[in-house]
């Protein structure tokens, strides 16, 4: 839908439908492939803490959407996901707009069952890093 005039804020529009609780931080998926995903949220005062700065769960949920959205596209049709758990590094206040973006390593060939991990990098406006998660998501395949 990229291709579209505003077809990322339609896509994501959608997508929040889909998993409304992701609507609370008003994302906007600027990209989306196998192997990587990029979201980025306004800094605004649904998302800030009593410090003026973005909240620390409002990050993880920009990264766990950026990390699920990436993995739903990467691993085959045969296959589903699941979060399994998250490692967070909070590196320095959040004063801006932030972007998520998630990679991994994609194996060359998907086996039954295993973890892929989704790395999550969350940076300001000034291209420094606030928080850093690891996202181990537990891939399998459909019965």
């Amino acid at each position: 839908m990229s291709a579209l005039p505003m077809g990322r804020q339609l896509f994501t529009r959608a997508l929040c439908f889909k998993a409304p609780y992701f609507r609370s931080i008003k994302p906007l998926m600027t990209e989306l492939r196998p192997g990587k995903a990029e979201v980025q949220i306004r800094k605004h005062r649904a998302v800030l803490n009593h410090l003026g700065t973005v909240h620390a769960i409002a990050m993880c949920n920009m990264a766990e959407l950026a990390g699920g959205m990436m993995t739903d596209v990467s691993i085959p049709t045969s296959h589903r996901w699941i979060p399994k758990g998250m490692t967070v590094e909070y590196l320095k206040k959040a004063n801006t707009d932030l972007t998520a973006t998630a990679t991994c390593d994609l194996p060359e060939t998907w086996p039954d069952a295993s973890e892929l991990i989704a790395k999550v990098d969350v940076k300001d406006t000034d291209g420094n890093t606030v928080s850093r998660m690891a996202i181990t998501m537990w891939v399998s395949a459909k019965q």
